[in-house]
């Protein structure tokens, strides 16, 4: 694929707040049933001005980042209809769409325009009804998203025109990964199985202590409940069917409703904005983005090796840097893919870290300690930024029982979605 070159930023570019819903099937609780995008957007808005010690009028500009408006909105111009709710009503602001990757490629819109020097201090935020749809000409009632509807969206992450879609069902595309990965790294078809059932475990396992994650409850709990002594025998049972010729129902994704924000500023205006906040700033040292549309034998891999290129050239970190590791894992082999194509994970050797449990929390090398897309959930557009959330914290030290080992310095983010771009991002403490 063609590589692009990269430069640096203009000026240097921190994370002073960030702010996270929990992730929640609102229509299904009547305490959240009736929840509307401003109110989940704002409420993460409002986090993240609360974190970073600002108010609306220190803001010079936000963005809206939703996955699927056609579909979740009531709104043509979502980022201008609800400023209400975080006070910023009459600043200006844009709305984008990258699918799933639409969280990831947030952080880079407010980096951009605050490393450009046309802004100083920026909000960034996403929101996403992926479990329900609203329903028309009424102004919050929302019901439930059928996978019929969803499925029919899916149509929407390709050219109809000039490009042939992947004439499979989604269990087939999912599968591809780790097809890919058994084969190159010649694997038995039992230890991929037994990889991605890990996968699972640790993502649950990492959730469990999060309260804002959607599933709390880890698989050796499930498994004593469905009579299974051994967490694995269930994993590999028919309580955990397979999806496909790998992927099993574990490792895919729980769509969920959600929202997160983030705020950047200047690094040399920091002092001005976080007031008598202690926390450190963070900053953001670079982004690599690529993009392979579906035709593209394995598509995410090729763009992930792109994306990964670009952030390590442009911003000097080597793998061995790496604290701790993110990646949007719908498909949850994408967080084993990733961490080897960025040598956070040895080449070959990822998936005996992860059969071990050095991928959990508690692990020396610790993945999506928020449990990721299986666990945490998937809020689509919310997710990324989900993600940052909780890499911030850890990087604060502000996750209580589930706080890694290593105080993570400098981290590695990367985002995956619709047809299918990536956004791989570093970000690091400053001392």
């Amino acid at each position: 694929m063609n590589q692009t070159k990269v430069n640096k930023y203009s000026r240097s570019v921190s994370i002073i707040g960030v702010g996270c819903t929990p992730f929640m099937y609102t229509v299904d609780n009547p305490e959240t049933d009736g929840l509307t995008e401003g109110e989940l957007f704002g409420y993460a808005a409002l986090k993240a001005m609360e974190d970073a010690g600002v108010n609306p009028q220190d803001i010079d500009f936000y963005f809206h980042g939703e996955a699927s408006p056609l579909n979740q909105s009531n709104y043509l111009t979502p980022n201008v209809q609800i400023a209400n709710w975080f006070g910023m009503k009459g600043k200006a602001s844009i709305h984008h769409s990258e699918a799933c990757c639409t969280g990831y490629y947030a952080i880079e819109q407010a980096v951009n325009a605050v490393a450009s020097g046309k802004y100083n201090c920026v909000l960034s935020g996403c929101v996403e009804f992926g479990d329900s749809v609203a329903v028309p000409n009424h102004p919050y009632k929302r019901e439930k998203l059928s996978m019929e509807t969803f499925l029919q969206t899916t149509a929407w992450l390709y050219d109809r025109t000039y490009t042939r879609s992947l004439m499979a069902g989604q269990e087939l595309i999912y599968d591809d990964a780790a097809e890919w990965y058994k084969r190159t790294r010649g694997l038995t078809d039992e230890q991929m199985d037994d990889t991605i059932n890990h996968m699972s475990i640790n993502n649950r396992k990492n959730a469990s202590m999060d309260e804002l994650a959607i599933e709390r409850r880890t698989y050796e709990q499930i498994a004593k409940e469905a009579g299974f002594d051994d967490v694995m025998d269930y994993m590999r049972s028919p309580y955990n069917p397979k999806n496909g010729d790998f992927l099993r129902m574990s490792g895919i994704e729980l769509k969920c409703d959600g929202a997160a924000a983030v705020i950047v500023c200047a690094t040399d205006m920091v002092d001005k904005y976080m007031g008598n906040k202690n926390h450190k700033p963070i900053e953001v040292l670079g982004v690599g983005c690529a993009a392979c549309e579906a035709t593209t034998p394995h598509f995410e891999v090729r763009a992930t090796e792109e994306a990964i290129r670009q952030v390590y050239e442009v911003t000097e970190v080597k793998p061995e840097d790496i604290d701790i590791f993110f990646a949007n894992d719908f498909i949850i082999t994408s967080h084993l893919v990733s961490a080897e194509i960025a040598g956070y994970l040895p080449y070959g050797e990822g998936w005996k870290y992860i059969c071990d449990g050095r991928t959990a929390y508690d692990g020396d090398k610790p993945i999506n300690t928020n449990g990721g897309r299986t666990s945490f959930g998937h809020a689509h557009a919310a997710s990324g930024l989900a993600d940052l959330y909780e890499c911030v914290k850890q990087m604060r030290g502000e996750c209580g029982e589930r706080q890694v080992k290593k105080l993570p310095k400098t981290a590695m983010l990367r985002g995956y979605g619709g047809a299918q771009n990536i956004c791989s991002y570093i970000i690091r403490t400053i001392d």
